[in-house]
């Protein structure tokens, strides 16, 4: 079997499977939406866009062009859209608001903003993350070893890193400034290999919130040559991507933990841990955020126990969500310092990050060397340790070679 007929195999068997997880509907009760919400949301991509083909109209809602013909008959039939002359370009019959059209349009606009994909049920948001959950990744000794095979590590941290990351509980790394526990701690995501499916956006009880966020997730491109581009039957209103990991420090607040609200927009947006959910979420320099840690922890203490998020909107309703996903706390200072004895109890795993030794220094020295085009020069580095840094007593740490 040759390489690309493998990857075929590979591709059709995975995408088999996410049609499985989540499958393109086939009527507009699939998508688990009423028929106005979704005539309200089309719209408003009409009445930003103008005038769009079903083509286009299919894309900007994620939806099969069935459904969307579906939707236009009953926007006809209430006299919100009007049949314009085809495209000379394409040839493609285009759609157009009627006056009515469009002030309904702006009517739905001022009740929710938001304008992208369908939505996906909260119930069956649920489901998908669930079904990925990160704590199903079975993290391996050779997963932990190749993800930090390009970095100077002791066995002893990864022997710790490793059991940290199957434990389905929070990590608390700490240990003194520049010893590298914000550049290790970021690599943990190369265990976590496997992709997963991020919604545009959830919707509960027709208040749409947004999820996916191209920033954080990072979308994995199909190839067109591949068995992808063949119809494979995955919901649209999905994006395919690497598992999130998110990192977050000094510019966190209190408020990008709760669901935001845009006042000008009237979109809601999802907060950090939602978008973190079936990855990672890592707070790094615990202690030096605007917000109190105090504060922090205890939004933590109750989805910590529950494996749960309760959430509100602006609107008073309130729902819960999974929570789940491997948060980790990095911190210069000590746990202690930072948490009460109730807190600190549901840290699965508290791993101190120390100096260096002698002989990695030098590793690290030595790969610095090759990666700048240095010759490298033992007596040099030897020079460093015993001479410099002996006679300052500064400590060995990672970001001096």
């Amino acid at each position: 079997m040759d390489a690309m007929t493998k990857t075929l195999q590979q591709e059709s068997s995975h995408s088999d499977e996410m049609a499985g997880l989540a499958p393109r509907p086939k009527t507009l009760a699939d998508t688990g939406l009423s028929q106005p919400f979704l005539a309200d949301l089309l719209s408003k991509h009409l009445l930003t866009a103008g005038v769009l083909s079903l083509n286009q109209l299919t894309i900007r809602l994620g939806l099969p062009s069935r459904l969307v013909e579906d939707i236009l008959h009953f926007m006809r039939q209430e006299a919100r859209v009007e049949v314009l002359p085809v495209d000379i370009e394409t040839g493609a019959l285009r759609y157009g608001l009627t006056d009515r059209g469009r002030a309904l349009a702006a009517n739905a606009f001022a009740v929710g903003g938001y304008a992208g994909p369908a939505p996906v049920p909260l119930a069956d948001y649920v489901k998908i993350v669930k079904a990925q959950t990160v704590h199903d990744h079975n993290v391996t000794e050779h997963d932990v070893r190749q993800a930090f095979s390009d970095v100077v590590v002791s066995d002893d941290l990864l022997d710790r890193i490793g059991p940290s990351l199957n434990s389905g509980r929070a990590i608390f790394i700490y240990g003194p400034a520049g010893t590298g526990k914000t550049y290790l701690t970021s690599r943990m995501k190369r265990v976590f290999s496997s992709s997963v499916l991020i919604p545009h956006a959830v919707s509960i009880n027709e208040t749409v919130v947004s999820i996916y966020d191209p920033v954080i997730h990072k979308a994995i491109d199909r190839d067109p040559r591949s068995s992808l581009m063949i119809e494979d039957n995955v919901d649209e209103r999905f994006v395919l991507c690497e598992r999130p990991a998110l990192v977050v420090g000094g510019e966190l607040t209190e408020d990008m933990l709760e669901i935001q609200f845009d006042p000008n927009t009237r979109e809601y947006r999802a907060p950090l841990q939602l978008k973190a959910n079936n990855g990672l979420f890592i707070i790094d320099d615990m202690g030096r955020q605007r917000v109190e840690p105090q504060t922090v922890f205890n939004r933590w203490i109750v989805p910590l126990e529950e494996k749960r998020d309760y959430l509100s909107l602006g609107s008073g309703k309130h729902f819960s969500v999974p929570f789940d996903l491997v948060l980790v706390f990095s911190t210069n200072l000590q746990p202690t310092d930072l948490a009460d004895e109730a807190f600190l109890r549901r840290i699965g795993y508290k791993i101190r990050f120390p100096h260096l030794e002698p002989h990695q220094y030098q590793e690290i020295w030595r790969g610095q060397c090759q990666e700048k085009g240095v010759p490298f020069d033992p007596a040099v580095v030897d020079y460093v340790i015993n001479g410099l840094h002996k006679q300052h007593r500064v400590p060995l740490l990672p970001c001096h070679p």
